[in-house]
């Protein structure tokens, strides 16, 4: 059967009859969970057995955020609390070498924590580089402040991530750090000027080129295009993820039934696709709109089809490693 191109939420622990009749008609490329999915290890898991038994691939991808800090999905009591991404960039300041470590070693038991449960890949990391007087949508969300912090600290998260066999997605491409709004309530407007932007915004992004995936910014950039945010503009895509970033990954877009884009969710599913966007995010598990999405996204085909199989491909074995040192070092930046 043809996949589609689009990754959907769903709305409780378990499929409902008419969600897993929906999955098996329209095949969507992958499945998103939230903390409304989630209650046990084993529900999480029948909860992935039953979508890919559901579209017919044991391959499917599932996602989920899980960054650490106030944008965990996993967290307390069943699973380890894990810290925004600003603590490593603090540790850094004060001791790079133990931070680097840290970094690689809690990506590694976060990585632990998804593949055990049938969770392919967390959307990390947060390559925005926030600016002073921008929204806390991003804040401590953020590696640090300078670029060159940004681009070693998620590095090494990631490489920890890839090390326990979950792929990374890296957003918000082409940078969030300057929002002087929340996306999921409004569309941001950056003003800054291309040279400002290509200085300091795209640099973390252009060092992560060789990232399997990368999630969309709905944000508009007034100096590339001022009439169309990221997800929706060919300019954005075409020009500076594609060209000056030199991403050849996937790019799927952020969530559709955020705030910040308007119109129809067919309306806005066609012009993401047509700017350059390989694959569809709709997170909020509302069937109907996921029916919209579902039918505006179409086959999965292309080098949108190649992108999505390499970006698979890019997952890993779990390799061994010294969980008693990554414990001892998530407890001390916890602690700290």
């Amino acid at each position: 059967m043809t996949i589609s191109a689009f990754i959907s939420g769903c709305a409780s622990t378990g499929l409902s009859n008419s969600e897993t009749n929906f999955f098996s008609k329209t095949n969507p490329w992958g499945l998103i969970l939230f903390k409304r999915n989630v209650e046990s290890p084993d529900q999480i898991k029948q909860l992935t057995a039953q979508f890919r038994a559901a579209v017919g691939r044991k391959d499917a991808p599932v996602f989920i955020d899980q960054e650490g800090g106030r944008v965990q999905r996993l967290g307390p009591p069943l699973w380890r609390q894990y810290p925004a991404a600003e603590a490593y960039g603090k540790l850094y300041d004060r001791c790079a070498s133990l931070a680097l470590r840290t970094a690689r070693n809690v990506g590694r038991l976060m990585a632990e924590d998804l593949e055990e449960i049938g969770i392919t890949s967390s959307c990390l990391p947060v390559l925005d580089v926030p600016q002073p007087g921008a929204h806390d949508v991003i804040g401590n969300r953020a590696y640090a402040t300078r670029i060159e912090n940004v681009m070693i600290l998620a590095r090494m998260h990631t490489i920890g991530l890839m090390e326990g066999g979950v792929l990374p997605v890296m957003k918000h491409i082409p940078g969030h750090g300057r929002s002087m709004v929340d996306s999921h309530k409004d569309l941001p407007i950056v003003k800054a000027k291309r040279l400002e932007l290509e200085t300091v915004d795209f640099p973390p992004f252009v060092a992560f080129a060789d990232c399997p995936m990368a999630m969309t910014a709905h944000v508009i950039y007034e100096a590339i295009d001022s009439e169309n945010p990221a997800t929706l503009s060919r300019k954005v895509i075409r020009d500076v993820i594609r060209k000056l970033i030199n991403f050849q990954g996937l790019l799927m877009t952020d969530d559709l039934s955020m705030k910040a884009l308007g119109g129809t969710f067919a309306e806005k599913s066609k012009r993401a696709l047509d700017a350059g966007c390989d694959m569809l995010l709709h997170c909020n598990g509302v069937l109907a709109e996921m029916e919209e999405v579902a039918a505006a996204a179409g086959p999965l085909t292309g080098k949108a089809m190649r992108r999505a199989k390499q970006a698979l491909k890019a997952r890993r074995k779990p390799l061994p490693y010294d969980k008693k040192a990554a414990l001892k070092d998530l407890e001390a930046i916890m602690t700290s």
